[in-house]
């Protein structure tokens, strides 16, 4: 009898790896919001490698997918669930980026205040998720979790507005409102993929009860 080939992570180790790097990815982003233009470029760059992990970790669910004969969860919804996670350190991602090439900064403190506000609510959203993911084995028992993102999506779409309604208040130049508007709908975008991977864990546990 030939040995046995090793399967690797599980499917939930990799989601839980999955949620350990958006939480350093919100942490780099809400840093690299604080910091100097000078310090930013640095962040931006760790920002990139982390978001590079997320996107290997994305690769092995996928061919963990393709690979297994039996999966824990039906298999469209484990490809969500890893897609979603990998949208979720995109936009960070992309948000940092946009700060650094748009060159943003001297903007009014509460304009940055609000931005810091938004960036706030995806480091507790990554948090929540990274912590709930170890546990999703049971995803029945999650039900706080997919209740607090949703609050917290809430939350960051009243944030979204406020901000967006400063922004337009602030009597900066257009160009530079042009800017700040694209990083703050990609933050919105990013609450709303959390939003989106807490959703669909719920589908799975309505399916699995």
């Amino acid at each position: 009898m030939g040995l046995r080939k090793p399967e690797g992570p599980s499917f939930f180790d990799l989601f839980t790896t999955q949620a350990t790097k958006l939480v350093t990815g919100a942490e780099i982003l809400a840093a690299l919001l604080g910091a100097s233009p000078e310090e930013r470029v640095a962040l931006r760059d760790q920002l990139h490698d982390v978001e590079h992990e997320g996107d290997e970790i994305n690769h092995l669910v996928v061919r963990k997918l393709n690979q297994s004969f039996v999966t824990p969860f039906d298999r469209e919804d484990l490809g969500f669930l890893a897609a979603r996670l990998d949208d979720c350190m995109d936009l960070m991602d992309e948000a940092g980026d946009l700060i650094v090439l748009y060159g943003i900064h001297d903007l009014p403190e509460e304009i940055n205040s609000l931005l810091a506000a938004q960036v706030d609510v995806l480091t507790r959203c990554a948090v929540q998720t990274a912590e709930s993911m170890p546990k999703l084995k049971s995803p029945l028992d999650l039900r706080d979790y997919w209740i607090e993102i949703n609050r917290l999506e809430n939350e960051g779409d009243r944030a979204y507005r406020i901000t967006l309604t400063t922004l337009f208040d602030s009597g900066l130049d257009p160009v530079t409102i042009i800017k700040v508007k694209d990083v703050i709908e990609v933050l919105e975008r990013c609450s709303d993929r959390f939003e989106d991977l807490a959703n669909g864990i719920e589908t799975i546990a309505v399916k699995e009860s």
